[in-house]
């Protein structure tokens, strides 16, 4: 996505980088492989059966 592309200012690439990091680790969007659960949902709740099993 940004090898190719040169950016006017350091901001307009600080941006788009971080534009495409965030649509790329979407800790929202659900997965087949997790239940159809999100990332961060499974994590807490992991860590919420973690804790109350100590």
């Amino acid at each position: 996505r940004i090898r190719r592309r040169t950016y006017r200012t350091r901001q307009e690439a600080r941006r788009d980088v971080f534009d495409y990091i965030e649509m790329f680790y979407n800790p929202k969007r659900k997965h087949a492989r997790n239940e159809m659960l999100s990332p961060v949902v499974k994590f807490e709740r992991q860590q919420k059966l973690r804790h109350e099993g100590v």
